[in-house]
């Protein structure tokens, strides 16, 4: 008896080969670029907005706001009312409204590292 090439296992073997080649995105080019955010360096003062559970902090500079990401909150959460100078990868997301018309920019800052804090007669001037 002759086997069959499509009856064979083969076959079965090609064919799953290019099911996983194509998934893989090689064989359509998916490969996904990394680019990482742009680190600035922002001046501002620290403050709190919403109420809880849902609070943010926002450090509000003089033309823009940047709303401090969950995970970071602990690094400025004492340093509220005080003007600090800090650097992070900064994320801006357009908003939109239901019907898809601009609702304005929302900058988060990720990343952060404490720079300077400005109020030096403050009580507590420590970086914790």
């Amino acid at each position: 008896m002759k086997s069959n090439f499509l009856n064979s296992g083969k076959f079965f073997i090609l064919i799953l080969f290019l099911i996983l080649f194509a998934q893989s995105g090689f064989a359509f080019g998916n490969k996904e670029k990394t680019v990482s955010p742009p680190i600035v360096r922002v001046t501002g003062i620290v403050r709190l907005v919403g109420s809880e559970p849902l609070y943010e902090l926002v450090i509000s500079g003089t033309e823009k706001e940047w709303y401090v990401a969950r995970n970071e909150m602990y690094k400025l959460h004492d340093l509220q009312h005080r003007t600090v100078t800090v650097a992070g990868e900064e994320t801006v997301i357009e908003l939109r409204f239901a019907n898809g018309r601009p609702a304005g920019t929302r900058r988060e800052l990720r990343n952060i590292v404490i720079l300077e804090i400005h109020n030096p007669n403050s009580r507590d001037t420590a970086i914790r």
